[in-house]
């Protein structure tokens, strides 16, 4: 017999929630196969079995708090499923309908006719239960993709589907409810959006945060772009964009202003002799922020496809901890989703962050003449207990420099 734990949390993560077992006791598994969920302030950690056996018996349950290195779970590797034990099931389907009580009218049996009777087969899963108090769905008017037409969690995810006020919430409150003509929904946070309104909360409260603006030309570099894209993507296997050039002067920039890369400690303060730039990165769970490791070292293609392979993970939510832990600067790119100007939240204990936005062609003055140019406002957040406006202002201006001029950072200029 073998224990399941919960993975080790590193030192920042103090414990998780099971958000979903895919497994039930009895049941056969092979090695590697998922078994459960487990979601931190961080991420969505996954379990998986240490080898081919028996899951013999699940300790924790759904929405059970467990600690790092928890029991979670029995395991007997070598076993097979028992033909006395049940049959192994998806978790997304229910369990098999129970036998409808029977009344008699004149000596004939007739059976009796019950609502939650008739959508057994639809909607007795514990991850559909658990999906119809969180989204107020009912789950007899859902069409089922499950074996036998049963309802399975992917079906209870689709947006069109529309809440129900007869659903409650494990408050015991309705998930929607009417109000006239029109429905209000009401949805819990999760563990990761609960985590994430803290922090900014926390950042606002507890810093002397600060924004400062300016604008860069990106004209130099979407002429560079188109020039080299396609021997670019030929050489090295991943398309250019811009983020990996705002990285690599964002960079350079750091080493000339150590104090916009150092952080806060008490009343200490940290200056780091390494360069780990957080990547903003939105997701269907909520903003995560991946961390690009030793930016110094890296290349501008090493960048992209680092990026993209975070990018990845986060729309799959198979981000992991050691992807998103540390990190010395952040660099969050609104300008994908059309933000003009905006001023970003700090992510402590880090300092400074930088805000990337839109691309647009605005008239501009240059040696007199007026010329319309492809532009993007950059906004840098920092903590004026750590930096003073002169070196935060200096370090903007020297990454506008940089971008407008890309060579520079060729020759090291």
């Amino acid at each position: 017999m073998a224990e399941i734990k919960a993975p080790v949390f590193p030192e920042s993560v103090a414990d998780g929630t099971i958000v979903e077992w895919h497994v039930t006791e009895g049941q056969q598994v092979n090695r590697d196969d998922l078994l459960a969920e487990i979601e931190t302030d961080k991420v969505v950690l996954e379990v998986v079995a240490p080898d081919n056996g028996v899951v013999t018996r699940i300790v924790k349950q759904v929405d059970d708090t467990v600690l790092s290195d928890e029991l979670i779970a029995e395991f007997e590797a070598g076993a097979s499923a028992s033909a006395e034990a049940a049959p192994a099931v998806d978790p997304d389907q229910p369990a098999a309908p129970v036998q409808p009580k029977q009344a008699t009218d004149g000596g004939e049996p007739v059976q009796a006719t019950d609502k939650a009777d008739e959508s057994d087969h639809k909607d007795q899963s514990p991850a559909v239960r658990k999906a119809a108090k969180e989204s107020g769905v009912d789950p007899k008017n859902v069409e089922g993709s499950g074996r036998g037409g049963r309802v399975t969690k992917t079906d209870m995810s689709n947006p069109t589907l529309k809440a129900d006020s007869s659903i409650t919430s494990d408050s015991g409150r309705p998930v929607a409810e009417a109000v006239g003509e029109r429905t209000e929904k009401r949805v819990p946070m999760t563990r990761l959006r609960k985590t994430i309104a803290n922090r900014l909360l926390a950042a606002s409260q507890e810093t002397a945060m600060l924004t400062t603006f300016n604008e860069v030309n990106m004209k130099p570099l979407m002429d560079m772009r188109t020039k080299y894209k396609d021997q670019f993507e030929k050489r090295h296997g991943t398309r250019l964009g811009f983020m990996s050039l705002f990285v690599k002067a964002a960079t350079e920039a750091l080493k000339r202003y150590p104090a916009v890369n150092a952080s806060l400690d008490g009343d200490d303060i940290v200056y780091h002799g390494y360069y780990d730039i957080g990547v903003a990165v939105s997701s269907n769970r909520g903003l995560v922020v991946p961390v690009l490791r030793d930016t110094d070292r890296m290349s501008m293609a090493d960048v992209e496809a680092k990026i993209r392979e975070f990018g990845g993970k986060a729309q799959e939510g198979k981000l992991g901890l050691e992807d998103m832990v540390g990190g010395t600067f952040t660099i969050s790119n609104g300008g994908v989703f059309g933000s003009l100007m905006s001023t970003p939240i700090l992510n402590p204990p880090q300092t400074a962050i930088l805000g990337m936005h839109a691309i647009n062609d605005r008239p501009m003055a240059v040696n007199g003449e007026v010329k319309i140019l492809p532009m993007m406002y950059l906004a840098l957040s920092y903590d004026h207990r750590m930096i003073d406006g002169k070196e935060a202002v200096q370090f903007l201006v020297t990454l506008k420099e940089l971008v407008e001029d890309p060579t520079m950072l060729l020759l090291d200029l």
